[in-house]
């Protein structure tokens, strides 16, 4: 296909996702574009932002808004900023270039503790062990480790700045969110209208100020928007009104991760004063239509899985066309990203934990979708996961060496809902035949295709951690949620992994339909053995969310709830209250998992009886003290 040059497309990520790589949408979109001869770029504005924001100018601007407030409105982190701002203006760009890793040798003076001013966020370097030294960091690095200790301090310094600028400034942003309660399951548009229609803030200016900026240098026809979160909904409008408000002419597409679970629905018309198009689930497809579309070849009524404003109302047009195969969507690129200036954050110490923050991975898909596909708490109808489509392992190796040579990285974070353990093996062996040495971690089921040979294989192939989904550490209710593993079974994976070098974290689940205190607190108990006996190193629990696309959802008497009615929907849906006959209070006992999962992700508590991390009385375990021991003895 040959298109006019008023074509180009600009494909940009709008903030906030995350600040030590670039979200992959943009990447592959412009990759697979490129690979079908249409002139493509990609910027991040995400990081524009924030780099602006954090800079000389940016603490300046943000110093006039702080002394706009009355004293007596100032809490003691804006009068750290105000009292010590000579010395924020001082480091900030030494600051920032350190975690970009552009400037390593200020990292001695860092941990010197006399360099950064230090605000509130530095006090939780209390809770820490102190071996004796007076230094409270001394149990994680050591006498050495100075790049990593200056960069756990540094990011300390970064949060103080984002805690000012949220009191001061706009408080909804965040480094990996930003006005996400906007957008997030909102059945109306109305909320949004009201803060896109509300007078902008610097957060807001600076975000405009950069897209035009962006946009003026590409010059595109056609501009993506990509928004895999709620959390990026409000700046994606945003910057779509600025466009339009510019250059009036240029189409602008809206898709992403959340389009396709919560706009499926879509009614409302007033989305398309600010895009033209929204596009659900793969964009390949639905962009090769829309740009035959717009070039004249092909009539609206044939667009593929689109969203368009037609005389005044919305409708969804879908030609019903196959979707490219995952073989043919091409290598992703990083063309156009500055990967030199992402900011490698440690906020945790905890050495699986880092891994979401720290370093620059370069993301890949080993498949399209989830090869299980029957998790009742999952979005399992939607195509991101329904879907399942691999390749061979040649061609991924292809694509490995193809982003090494681009990047000049060898780090690889696969983001497939679960790597299959065959393709796993298959990559590996490929590897291993073209002696090519990476490092890379991702996300599977703890299923027991992984033996400790497996392990062992996978480890040799660059593997350094992998993430999977514990849930509920409870067989009845790992049983109702369809996850095809047990909690023994877990055992015998996780410490088949932790036992070849590689990393292990859990993902955990409370309140999931019919569990009760005890289940609960046997949960926590299964953990605490977990993580006792080395199987798995880091965790997160979150609290159950149904979504209407989910199993639970679709079939809620299967699983002993019933739903609340939803209200009419003309923008997003996916989150939907429930009624569980057990009445459990499972916010305050999350608070109690948290603490816990905290303590043990640090070496603490380990040994203490899970009931004291609970504020109210509970019942004691069921579950036998020895039983993950047991159960790794049973599969030696």
């Amino acid at each position: 296909m040959t298109l006019p040059s008023t074509m180009r497309t600009l494909c940009l990520i709008p903030p906030m996702t995350q600040l030590n790589v670039p979200y992959p949408s943009s990447a592959y979109l412009t990759g697979f574009l490129r690979s079908r001869g249409i002139a493509a770029e990609q910027e991040d504005i995400a990081l524009k932002v924030v780099l602006e924001l954090f800079s000389p100018a940016g603490l300046r601007a943000i110093l006039d808004k702080v002394k706009a407030l009355p004293a007596k409105k100032r809490s003691a982190t804006l009068h750290c900023f105000a009292d010590q701002f000579d010395r924020y203006l001082a480091t900030i760009t030494p600051a920032v270039a350190f975690l970009q890793g552009r400037d390593p040798s200020i990292g001695h003076r860092i941990c010197g503790r006399n360099f950064l001013p230090e605000g509130p966020r530095f006090a939780s370097l209390d809770a820490f062990l102190d071996d004796g030294s007076g230094d409270p960091l001394a149990w994680a690095f050591g006498a050495l480790g100075v790049q990593d200790r200056a960069r756990h301090l540094a990011t300390l310094y970064l949060n103080d700045l984002a805690d000012v600028l949220r009191e001061a400034v706009d408080e909804r942003f965040e480094f990996v969110r930003y006005a996400e309660s906007l957008a997030q399951s909102q059945p109306t548009f109305e909320p949004l209208a009201r803060a896109l229609a509300a007078a902008p803030t610097l957060v807001d200016q600076t975000l405009e100020k950069l897209t035009l900026a962006a946009v003026d240098r590409s010059n595109p026809g056609l501009v993506l928007i990509s928004v895999p979160f709620p959390g990026s909904v409000y700046a994606a409008f945003r910057m779509a009104r600025a466009i339009k408000a510019h250059a009036p002419a240029i189409v602008i597409v809206l898709g992403g991760g959340y389009v396709n679970t919560e706009l499926r629905e879509l009614k409302e018309a007033r989305v398309f004063d600010y895009f033209d198009y929204v596009t659900l689930d793969d964009g390949e497809r639905p962009l090769l239509a829309l740009l035959e579309h717009l070039d004249g070849w092909r009539p609206r009524l044939n667009l593929v899985r689109t969203f368009a404003r037609v005389d005044g109302q919305v409708r969804y047009f879908n030609s019903n066309e196959p979707d490219i195969p995952f073989a043919e969507v091409g290598t992703p690129t990083w063309d156009g990203l500055p990967l030199d200036r992402y900011l490698s954050l440690l906020d945790m110490l905890n050495p699986m934990h880092r891994l979401w923050s720290d370093g620059r991975w370069n993301k890949l898909t080993v498949a399209h979708g989830c090869y299980w596909k029957k998790c009742s708490f999952c979005d399992v109808s939607l195509d991101y996961i329904g879907r399942y489509d691999g390749a061979p392992a040649a061609l991924l190796v292809d694509r490995i060496e193809e982003i090494i040579g681009e990047t000049g990285q060898t780090g690889f974070h696969f983001v497939d809902e679960a790597a299959p353990p065959k393709a796993l093996k298959a990559l590996a062996d490929e590897l291993e035949k073209r002696n090519r040495a990476i490092s890379w971690w991702g996300n599977i089921r703890f299923e027991k295709s992984f033996t400790p040979d497996l392990c062992n294989q996978l480890a040799d192939s660059g593997c350094i951690a992998v993430s999977g989904g514990l849930e509920v550490a409870s067989d009845r209710l790992l049983t109702l949620m369809k996850k095809g593993v047990s909690v023994d079974q877990v055992a015998r994976v996780t410490k088949a992994f932790s036992n070849a070098g590689i990393l292990v974290h859990a993902y955990l689940m409370y309140g999931f339909p019919t569990q009760t205190v005890q289940d609960t607190v046997d949960a926590l108990e299964y953990v605490r053995q977990l993580f006792a006996e080395g199987c798995i190193q880091s965790g997160f629990f979150h609290r159950f969310a149904c979504t209407v696309h989910s199993p639970v959802g679709q079939n809620p008497a299967e699983y002993g709830i019933k739903l609340k009615p939803l209200p009419p929907i003309r923008f997003a849906t996916n989150d939907v209250e429930f009624i569980d006959p057990t009445g459990v209070d499972h916010r305050s006992l999350g608070v109690a998992l948290n603490k816990a999962l905290y303590n043990y992700m640090y070496g603490i508590g380990l040994d203490e009886d899970v009931r004291s991390w609970f504020s109210t009385r509970v019942q004691k375990t069921r579950v036998p003290r020895n039983f993950i021991a047991k159960a790794l003895r049973t599969s030696a």
